[in-house]
């Protein structure tokens, strides 16, 4: 799979924070409600947060990629935050957090009335399928019943929350890239949220896996430079997209190792 080069101009569409609402005290990152002079409303993903800048370009990589492949997930956009947005918090950790996090930041389209996916309104198998196919090429091993990161809107399904996917960028700052390993990473399905709903995983790749290639440099050219964290290794933003690339093509050429069922 050779990427092709992303077309000019493709980048998440970008908005002004006008408000913090509330932060969200789930999981690790306390994400925030945000409102943006778009007259959005977002949850956002902070640059400041203990988890880093590597954690908002998983996002993008694996949600574009789930858009491009036609599973739901929310719009993502870039929220830039200016210093006054922090002047009125009282509460002293997220005011922190906003002052740590000035400049771009990940916005997360709000889905109003939403709820967690609690199994009383399954996807269909397909559609579960293409989910855990996703989830087993990126290695997002976090879509268990403990934290499904699913929500029922409208009736359907969406995927959210990606961050946990691509772990092999974490090793970066430590070690070269090495395409290779996160090839051989085999994926286990058996407690995936989905797991007991879906079609056959192999038919999945089938339908999703030839569309991946023409995909790729569209989704990493919507990453922003700045959240490209140069290494040793890896000089700039160029370099670090590169490995990314080579890293999902050193996977989808490798489906035998991870692909839950065994390759076609």
């Amino acid at each position: 799979m050779s990427p092709p080069e992303p077309r000019p101009g493709v980048r998440l569409d970008s908005v002004r924070a006008t408000r913090f609402v509330t932060p969200l005290r789930e999981g690790g990152s306390l994400p925030g409600i945000v409102e943006a002079d778009d007259l959005g409303t977002y949850v956002v993903k902070f640059r400041g947060a203990g988890q880093g800048l590597k954690v908002l370009v998983a996002e993008v990589i694996v949600g574009e990629l789930a858009r491009g492949l036609g599973i739901r997930t929310p719009d993502l956009v870039v929220v830039e935050l200016a210093p006054a947005i922090a002047k009125y918090e009282a509460d002293e950790e997220v005011q922190d957090l906003l002052n740590a996090s000035l400049g771009t930041n990940l916005g997360i389209d709000f889905l109003p009335g939403a709820f967690g996916y609690d199994g009383s309104r399954p996807p269909s198998p397909q559609e579960a399928a293409d989910i855990i196919w996703l989830d087993a090429f990126t290695a997002n091993i976090d879509r268990t019943w403990a934290n499904p990161n699913l929500l029922v809107w409208h009736g359907r399904v969406w995927t959210i929350d990606h961050g946990a996917a691509l772990y092999f960028h974490h090793a970066w700052p430590r070690r070269e890239p090495a395409p290779e390993r996160f090839a051989a990473q085999p994926f286990d399905a058996s407690g995936h949220v989905l797991a007991d709903v879906a079609g056959p995983i192999r038919d999945a790749h089938a339908r999703l896996a030839p569309r991946v290639p023409e995909l790729v440099g569209d989704v990493l050219a919507r990453v922003p430079d700045d959240w490209l964290e140069p290494t040793p290794w890896l000089a700039d933003a160029g370099a670090v997209r590169a490995a990314y690339a080579a890293h999902l093509r050193a996977r989808l050429d490798a489906p035998s190792a991870w692909l839950p069922g065994g390759a076609p």
